[in-house]
């Protein structure tokens, strides 16, 4: 049963979209559920992914040399073997190249610089899809026209950008005809301000079938000086970051991005952080890491802190996410849990959003998260 806080901010929610512009852009019947796939140099046990409640699969990451796209671990070539037979099972699902992340965002710039070297990545594109019966590829660029983890970035990477999306479009639909097959194209995208000023979405949505809209690490112990939700659906007004869900949807499509283009980002990680002040059990007091490390997935999560070794779960009805604390060690936990997963579904069905991402598959191997958001949506 839906919570009462759910069902009034289902009707907030349908009565702000009453007063929204209506925008261009293809309606689904179903939302899609996007799920990120990081295995490393591991095997996929495909039985532990519960791929029958996702409809599309994001492996990643392949990485770029040389302005190609290479594999990035050394059991990819099998783990795509693995995930071809799996699907089988699950004729609707899509499963994605990702290209690049963090660490691997570094050969964009250059890759992206002319025509000669775009054309080389797509023609590699190409042939990587078609060696591992791909349905298509998701450009993970953190991010143009910005250093991200310090890479090699320029004013013209907006331009590039786009030209790369429009050309690798031409590419697969090229490659479409010729099988009947309609290969996907996405991106993920940073759900920041600056991100929207270094590219040129309302040319490049044209090119894309959604954007992967990474709304989480809205407040983070590594870089910021004040505790505060990883990912808060809306903006808390204590909080002067004054980030959320909300706030970045709406920059997106003040952009040009049609909401049907939109998949809200969510993540199955947390941050813990150790904090000055037990004011407000910890939220937005001075902060910063811990010091020794927590594995903040939520499986941890819950085997060891919620409500559990003098951890106490809160709720923020203004952000709507929770958040733990323990008094005595003085370290706060943002994170995400069944409860503001249903509320975000129920924010982005309001506002017709193509459906839900979520960072990643590892972090919730018993699927908790997943079967919250495949219960909603589905």
């Amino acid at each position: 049963m839906r919570s009462v806080i759910a069902v009034s901010l289902l009707s907030v929610f349908l009565a702000s979209c009453a007063s929204t512009p209506e925008l261009t852009g293809k309606a689904e019947s179903k939302e899609c559920i996007v799920g990120y796939l990081f295995q490393g140099d591991s095997l996929v046990n495909p039985d532990s992914l519960h791929l029958g409640m996702v409809t599309d699969l994001m492996y990643a990451f392949a990485n770029i040399k040389g302005d190609t796209i290479t594999e990035g671990f050394k059991n990819d070539a099998e783990n795509f073997r693995i995930l071809d037979d799996a699907r089988r099972k699950y004729p609707n699902l899509k499963i994605l190249i990702s290209v690049g992340g963090w660490e691997w965002s570094g050969g964009f710039s250059n890759m992206c610089l002319t025509s000669e070297s775009r054309g080389k990545f797509i023609g590699s594109a190409v042939r990587f899809i078609q060696k591992y019966n791909l349905d298509g590829i998701d450009i993970d660029w953190e991010y143009p026209g910005l250093p991200g983890a310090g890479n090699v970035h320029r004013p013209e990477d907006r331009r590039n950008f786009t030209d790369l999306l429009g050309e690798l479009r031409m590419a697969l639909d090229s490659l479409g005809m010729k099988n009947g097959r309609h290969y996907l194209i996405t991106i993920a995208a940073g759900a920041f301000e600056n991100y929207l000023k270094h590219t040129d979405l309302a040319e490049d949505v044209h090119y894309l079938d959604f954007i992967n809209l990474m709304t989480y690490e809205m407040s983070s112990p590594a870089g910021d000086s004040l505790t505060g939700h990883n990912a808060p659906l809306f903006a808390n007004p204590r909080d002067p970051r004054s980030n959320s869900d909300d706030k970045a949807v709406e920059e997106f499509i003040a952009a040009g991005v049609p909401p049907s283009k939109i998949v809200l980002g969510v993540p199955f990680y947390g941050h813990a952080w150790h904090v000055d002040s037990t004011a407000f059990n910890g939220l937005y007091e001075p902060g910063g890491p811990t010091r020794n490390p927590i594995n903040a997935s939520y499986n941890n999560l819950v085997s060891n802190y919620i409500n559990k070794n003098g951890y106490v779960r809160y709720w923020d009805s203004t952000s709507c996410v929770p958040y733990l604390f323990n008094k005595s060690d003085s370290i706060f936990i943002s994170y995400d849990d069944p409860q503001s997963l249903r509320d975000k579904c129920l924010f982005l069905q309001a506002r017709g959003l193509r459906g839900v991402m979520f960072w990643s598959f590892k972090s919730d191997y018993r699927s908790t998260l997943l079967r919250a958001l495949h219960d909603e949506l589905k």
